[in-house]
C-alpha cells in the first residue's frame, strides 16, 4: 500500500507541476471551473422559483443534492476523466503495452496517468453550496450526518470511478466508445436532481442499473439526517459490488488486448 501510495504522489505531483508551467491557463480554468458550477445553480432556481417543495424536496435539501453533485463533477473530470479517457488511445494505437509491461497493476497505472488540478476548486464551490444550503434550512448538519455522508461520498467515488472503468473496457471490443462516454456523462448530468424526482422505469434505472441516487441523493439524505440505516448498508454494499464488477471486467479486457506489435 505504502509503495502505490508514493506511486500515486509521484503522478499528483507531476500532473501539478505540468499546471502550473501554464499558469494564466490554471487560472483561467480555475475561473471556467467557478463559472460552471455557479451556473448549475441555474435550473434549481428556476424550478423553485413557482414552487415551495419538489417530490418532497425543498430548495434548501436539493442544493445538498447540488453540492454533491457539484463536487463530484468535479472528481470525475479532474480525477478520473483526464487518464481513462487515454487508455482509449493507447487501446486504438496498441500502445498499452508500455502500462502493462511496467511492475505494477495495470488499472492503477491507467486510473492514476493524469490529473487536472483546478477542478479541486469544485471542492471550495460545492462547500459554499453546503453553506447555502443550510442556512437556506435554517440549520446544521449533526456530526453524525457529517461522518455519514463522508462513507457515502467515498462510496459514490468508488462507484463512479467503478462505472467509468466499464465503460472505458468496452474499448476493449469495440473501434469507437466515445458516444459511450459521452453519453455516460449526459446521463451523469442527471444526478443533479433528487432520484425521487424521477418515476417508473427510469427511477428503478438511476437507483439499480446506473445508481445515480447512491452519488448525490444518498449522501444527501445523510448529511440531512433522513437516511435509513438499511439504505446506508445497502449503498455501501453496491458500491463494493461494482467495484468488484469492473475490476473482473478489467482484467478480463486486457485478456482480449492485441498490441501493435501483435
Amino acid at each position: 500500500m505504502l509503495r502505490y501510495a508514493n506511486l500515486l504522489y509521484v503522478q499528483v505531483r507531476a500532473s501539478m507541476l505540468l499546471a502550473l508551467q501554464y499558469r494564466q491557463d490554471f487560472v483561467i480554468e480555475g475561473f471556467v471551473s467557478v463559472l460552471w458550477a455557479a451556473t448549475a445553480l441555474v435550473p434549481l432556481t428556476v424550478a423553485y422559483g413557482q414552487r415551495r417543495s419538489i417530490a418532497g424536496w425543498s430548495h434548501g435539501e436539493a442544493l445538498v443534492v447540488l453540492g454533491f453533485f457539484i463536487l463530484l463533477q468535479g472528481v470525475l473530470e479532474g480525477a478520473i476523466n483526464p487518464s481513462l479517457v487515454g487508455v482509449v488511445e493507447h487501446i486504438r494505437k496498441g500502445t498499452l503495452d508500455f502500462v502493462l509491461m511496467k511492475p505494477a497493476d495495470s488499472q492503477f497505472l491507467v486510473s492514476t496517468t493524469r490529473f487536472l488540478p483546478w477542478r479541486a476548486i469544485n471542492g471550495l464551490t460545492a462547500l459554499a453550496v453546503f453553506v447555502y444550503a443550510f442556512l437556506n434550512l435554517g440549520r446544521a448538519p449533526s456530526a453524525a450526518g457529517v461522518l455519514a455522508a463522508l462513507v457515502l461520498l467515498g462510496a459514490a467515488v468508488l462507484l463512479l470511478y467503478s462505472l467509468w472503468i466499464l465503460t472505458v473496457s468496452a474499448a476493449f471490443y469495440v473501434v469507437k466508445v466515445d458516444n459511450l462516454t459521452w453519453l455516460f456523462g449526459a446521463i451523469f448530468d442527471a444526478a443533479r436532481w433528487p432520484s425521487s424526482v424521477f418515476r417508473g422505469a427510469v427511477r428503478a434505472v438511476f437507483t439499480f442499473v446506473i445508481p445515480l441516487a447512491l452519488m448525490t441523493t444518498f449522501p444527501a439524505q445523510a448529511l440531512l439526517g433522513t437516511i435509513t440505516p438499511l439504505t446506508l448498508a445497502s449503498s455501501l454494499g453496491g458500491a463494493v459490488l461494482f467495484a468488484f464488477a469492473a475490476r473482473l471486467v478489467w482484467l478480463q479486457s486486457i485478456r482480449k488486448y492485441t498490441s501493435a506489435s501483435s
